[in-house]
């Protein structure tokens, strides 16, 4: 166990060199990464496994007794941001209606499951970050092509069904399962089987950047002026998203990991659901401002996250 724990200290110190590492391998080394692609739901479901152990039935009943945080962060995710993304949008792209709606759906998309890894490495609120997963799927086959609507005045049917079952296999079967045997052993799992597991969640996580990146490579290899624009204004909108999440909580003087879990929750997207809709509902254009997300969003994290230790301390033991 104290190998393991050493393993898990030294990956987390390390991840904000590792995560661009990962990043560049995936975009140089495509045919190579890419052949983690068709093993990320499992290693999603293990990651999210692992992270449930920390987590019981009544602190996520507590997270809806006290659901501020939580709305907050919805309101972040699919009014202010989206918002702010089409606003830029058309007053730097407006020439090109395509470039605007690629802007727009990285943005209305829900937010993303890997924030759960990242939450757990920097020790936020577990109980939060599951429920705002799980509440922003079940919301997500209306909330997007109503956002969608509202925004560019395009009609999108979603195969809710199907995205139902994926995120039911990635999120919710594991995390109810993680749950119930860490109160099923009244919290022995969460002293025992969570550090055990850590260091293999996180090379869960190392294992899926790389396979993600891999798709982004065709993209940087074509990039023109305009391109890289669009790139910068996706890092940037990307960058921002944290810092509302931080200055929200701040502002609502909530504790050290719910400040956490606040920042990466509104920073990070479902980038894959994204690539899904524009791939069946859009000219090939509108896929490279979603598919460049995957280019800034594991870093920022790691970035942030890193950020947030130096500045409000490593917070509680959460491995």
């Amino acid at each position: 166990m104290e190998l393991l724990n050493r393993i898990n200290h030294s990956l987390e110190k390390a991840m904000p060199l590792i995560t661009p590492a990962c990043l560049v391998l995936g975009v140089l080394f495509p045919q190579i990464t890419g052949r983690f692609l068709p093993y990320v739901m499992f290693l999603f479901a293990f990651m999210t496994f692992q992270g449930s152990l920390g987590s019981n039935f009544q602190q996520v009943a507590q997270v809806f007794k006290r659901p501020l945080p939580l709305l907050i962060i919805l309101f972040l995710l699919h009014i202010w941001i989206p918002c702010i993304a089409c606003l830029i949008g058309n007053m730097l792209f407006g020439f090109d209606k395509n470039l605007v709606a690629g802007i727009v759906l990285e943005y209305v998309v829900p937010t993303g499951i890997v924030s759960f890894m990242w939450v757990n490495i920097y020790r936020g609120n577990g109980a939060l970050t599951l429920s705002v997963i799980l509440i922003d799927t079940i919301l997500t086959p209306v909330l997007l092509p109503a956002s969608l609507q509202i925004l560019l005045g395009t009609s999108v049917k979603m195969d809710a069904l199907g995205m139902t079952k994926d995120m039911a296999l990635m999120i919710a079967v594991p995390a109810v399962l993680g749950m119930a045997v860490n109160q099923g052993t009244r919290g022995r799992a969460n002293k025992t089987w969570k550090p055990a597991l850590a260091p293999f969640g996180k090379l869960a996580l190392i294992l899926v950047v790389s396979g993600n990146s891999s798709k982004v490579a065709p993209f940087v290899r074509h990039l023109t002026p305009t391109l890289t624009a669009v790139a910068l204004l996706i890092l940037v909108i990307s960058a921002s998203g944290y810092l509302w999440g931080w200055g929200a909580a701040k502002l609502l003087h909530q504790p050290r990991d719910v400040l956490v879990s606040m920042a990466f929750n509104s920073g990070m997207r479902n980038i894959s659901a994204g690539a899904v809709i524009a791939g069946a509902y859009f000219p090939a254009e509108v896929m490279f401002p979603v598919m460049i997300g995957t280019l800034f969003q594991q870093v920022l994290a790691a970035l942030y996250g890193s950020l947030m230790q130096k500045r409000l301390g490593r917070g509680e033991e959460n491995i």
